[in-house]
């Protein structure tokens, strides 16, 4: 018997037939004319080569085959009816799962961490593993390993799902007393010592040149690099935190995302200044595969840490 052939609903018509053990009672169970009934009796009966049912003492009774059939049809037609039921509605009160996000410690320490925290109490199922860029690669997305890469993102595969989540201006991060803040135009910028921050979208960082044949800087020096200047790097580092501390020093500046160096000055007396050049804002995106992407889990995550990302952007 090839199952390609075989009508399923036939096996519907018989485990009701067996059940009224009658064709005009079964027609009416399934809302079917008796002559519709009475033709797929027929083709149960070529199918199964076997009469299923036979008139007995004035009413249909089932064969030994259709009894033995019974009960494998049942399981069946319960198996079909869960495959196709619509999936249940993820309930993040009572889920326990676990949610792998990558973000760089930027988006860790500005989104990820404040959500995590609002989650904490209402939602005791749920857990979170942060991965940080150089963990994750793009088959690890793509594979769906990894529910979500959160970063700002110059190219993507087009296979990915992705949402804008913020847009942010950058800022100067200084000591209250480094003596740019009295003398903070371009020229003044320039002079100064500067703390590089800057992150790879993911993977091991490569060591690749800019426009100007330099090592590659990021995008605060591309700005510079456009108006044909360059600044005095003393510190590279890979770690947002790491340059709140050095930014002690009275010395250095750090040119840090505006919602990263808020963040950074309210536990120190830091203070944040305008950039006196132009710099294009970072957008934030985050990115999923479309394995994932119509799991409810998943979307209960993108949809949570989108509505919270906007009361961060709103602030």
């Amino acid at each position: 018997m090839n199952i390609r052939n075989v009508d399923l609903n036939l096996l519907v018509y018989l485990n009701v037939l067996i059940d009224e053990k009658s064709v005009s009672k079964a027609a009416n169970k399934l809302a079917l004319t008796q002559p519709a009934m009475s033709n797929a009796l027929k083709r149960l009966r070529d199918l199964f080569d076997d009469p299923l049912l036979v008139r007995a003492a004035g009413s249909m009774t089932p064969t030994a085959k259709a009894l033995a059939l019974k009960p494998e049809i049942e399981a069946l037609l319960k198996m079909a009816e869960a495959i196709t039921q619509p999936s249940e509605q993820f309930n993040p009160t009572t889920a326990e799962v676990t949610f792998r996000i990558m973000a760089n410690d930027y988006i860790e320490s500005t989104l990820i961490a404040p959500f995590i925290t609002a989650q904490l109490s209402k939602n005791p199922g749920i857990n979170f593993d942060v991965l940080s860029p150089s963990d994750v690669n793009l088959q690890d997305m793509e594979k769906g390993t990894i529910d979500l890469a959160i970063n700002r993102f110059n190219g993507l595969p087009r296979s990915f799902h992705q949402a804008s989540v913020w847009r942010d201006n950058y800022c100067c991060l200084t000591h209250p007393k480094n003596t740019f803040l009295q003398q903070s135009g371009l020229d003044d910028y320039l002079q100064k010592e500067h703390i590089w921050v800057n992150r790879a979208g993911w993977g091991p960082e490569a060591a690749v040149t800019n426009k100007s044949g330099k090592q590659k800087l990021g995008w605060v020096d591309e700005a510079l690099w456009q108006l044909e200047e360059t600044r005095k790097i003393r510190v590279f580092t890979r770690h947002y935190m790491v340059a709140s501390l050095l930014c002690q020093s009275e010395q250095l500046i750090a040119t840090l995302p505006r919602r990263q160096a808020k963040l950074l000055t309210s536990h120190t007396d830091l203070v944040i200044s305008p950039v006196p050049f132009q710099i294009v804002p970072i957008e934030v995106k985050m990115i999923w595969s479309p394995l994932l992407h119509h799991a409810p889990a998943h979307q209960w995550l993108r949809r949570e840490l989108l509505a919270f990302a906007k009361t961060i952007a709103d602030r």
